[in-house]
């Protein structure tokens, strides 16, 4: 960071002494972030219509949205080395632009292949937009500067993944499935533009070329891009007996094992894993695996039982979660003036055991669940993720050197999403098997050899034939209809179950914030 920057912004920490220059092209990084991490869920309640657009098969349309994830789960850790390399002006400016790009490109996709060459390279491109505005902040602001600067990113990286489903159901339903992407380009243009003129926060340092490891790049790609393929299909084909699968898993092994030995010898690595040295930022990167855990993996699985089992459009399950985006809101400036007073390892503990106590809460889903019953647990996770989010941030990356910011916020990020892509794998072999298990169970519970059962099944019956006015077809009808309730009710049950192990995740985690340092304060980062 350049001397004329730091010094009067240290001399004051307020936002003002920064610059209106510098904010203004901060606060354009932050959208840039915002769109990456909205474009990952954005796609998730319109999946049907892409696919009908592209003429792509239920199993061929997911790769509508796995591509974008692997593509920016690459860039992520590699936007450390490239912001030291380019300076982080040039790397959001091309990041934001080739976002935009791509974006135009997924618009106007006519099939499945031109759209997930486009995603890929659209989330690819634009995954350096996120770990970039972490490291900046930190750069950029000082004390509490820094602590308005954070929760402002906080509140963003968690608000995203939250109304994706909402704004892409809004789109969908009010335009097309195309404008999911056309409404990034008029956006990004504007940020790259912006980014562009406004941020000179750093130099280039040009001889990281010469020193470029490639091989380290390529073992990076291959690790990070099968284990997450792995991550992300895995359920669905029922993990390693499936041969793809099997083949994905040893070459993500191999290429783990390469690319680890690459980093810890070369002398210049790609990614640097020194900063995980560092207690507050292990700690607190194991935090954010934490917290995709439940970012992710709870986005996706309420709006699953809200269309599965209640039957909700798509529009009704975005305006359902977004009350979780309501509680955000709402936390996120107590905590920004919490974090200059209270200890920040407490508020991470309270953020984790509230969210932990609102995924409990949730753990109460009947097939008659529905906003009404969700308000109290969804508004409630909301303020335990921002109690988690903006903490862990500062506590993780303000004890660092400047010159490891850039790395080890792509590492904290990383974390983030992979945590993420875990949570989803857990989550659907979990509800897979557990939804086994309870249909089994309720399938002997309604044998019939059991009174209560065939009075259940005669009722039916009786209804059943006076509706259909064919009798002989009642107890066809009965049967499929008993069929019918037993696995809806097996589904609801393993969907509790699942939201019951990520609340004792995230309460049996909890303590482990006293582990770190006591951070010195929130005004306190880095020596410069």
């Amino acid at each position: 960071m350049s001397a004329s920057l730091a010094a009067p912004a240290a001399a004051s920490g307020s936002l003002g002494a920064v610059g209106t220059r510098s904010l203004l092209g901060f606060a354009f990084m932050v959208l840039g972030m915002f769109m990456a991490i909205l474009d990952i869920q954005i796609v998730s309640a319109s999946i049907a219509d892409i696919q009908a657009g592209l003429a792509a098969s239920p199993d061929e349309a997911s790769w509508v949205q796995t591509s974008y994830l692997i593509a920016e789960i690459v860039m992520i850790p590699l936007s450390g080395y490239l912001s030291r390399l380019l300076s982080t002006r040039v790397l959001f400016t091309l990041s934001a632009a080739g976002f935009t790009v791509f974006s135009l490109a997924c618009a106007f996709a006519t099939s499945l292949p031109a759209m997930v060459a486009a995603r890929t390279l659209q989330g690819f491109l634009g995954g350096a937009m996120i770990p970039t505005v972490f490291a900046t902040s930190f750069l950029l602001f000082p004390g509490p500067a820094r602590v308005k600067a954070t929760v402002l990113i906080g509140l963003m990286a968690t608000l995203a993944p939250t109304i994706g489903p909402t704004v892409g159901g809004l789109l969908t339903e009010t335009f097309s499935w195309h404008w999911l992407f056309l409404i990034n380009v008029p956006i990004g243009a504007l940020i790259a533009v912006t980014v562009w003129l406004t941020m000179d926060i750093d130099k280039p340092d040009r001889s990281l070329l010469r020193r470029f490891d490639l091989i380290g790049l390529l073992l990076m790609a291959v690790f990070l891009g099968s284990l997450d393929y792995v991550l992300e299909e895995g359920a669905r084909w029922q993990w390693l007996e499936d041969d793809t699968i099997k083949t994905f898993a040893v070459v993500a092994a191999l290429a783990g094992i390469g690319f680890f030995w690459q980093v810890l010898t070369a002398a210049e690595p790609i990614v640097d894993l020194r900063a995980y040295t560092d207690r507050n930022f292990a700690i607190g990167a194991l935090f954010a695996f934490i917290l995709g855990i439940g970012l992710y993996g709870s986005v996706y699985l309420v709006p699953l039982f809200l269309g599965r089992v209640r039957g909700y459009n798509s529009l009704q399950i975005g305006e359902t979660m977004f009350l979780t985006g309501i509680g955000m809101f709402v936390a996120s400036p107590i905590i920004g003036q919490l974090s200059r007073r209270v200890d920040l390892r407490v508020l991470v503990a309270i953020g984790l055991a509230t969210t932990g106590v609102a995924l409990w809460l949730t753990a109460r889903l009947t097939t008659q669940s529905g906003s009404q019953q969700l308000w109290f647990p969804l508004l409630l996770r909301g303020v335990g993720m921002m109690f988690v989010m903006i903490p862990t941030t500062t506590v993780a990356l303000g004890t660092l050197p400047p010159q490891r910011l850039k790395n080890a916020s792509g590492l904290y990020n990383l974390m983030r999403n992979l945590g993420g892509a875990f949570g989803l794998a857990m989550i659907n072999t979990m509800a897979t098997d557990r939804s086994a298990a309870h249909r089994l169970h309720l399938a002997e519970g309604v044998s019939s050899g059991r009174p209560s059962a065939t009075a259940a099944m005669q009722n039916l019956q009786d209804l059943l034939g006076v509706r259909l006015a064919q009798p002989e077809q009642a107890d066809l009808a009965a049967l499929k209809r008993m069929v019918g309730l037993v696995q809806q009710q097996a589904l609801v049950l393993a969907y509790n179950d699942v939201l019951m192990a990520m609340a004792a995740l995230f309460l049996l985690v909890a303590p482990l914030v006293f582990l770190l340092a006591k951070p010195r304060g929130a005004g306190a980062g880095p020596a410069h």
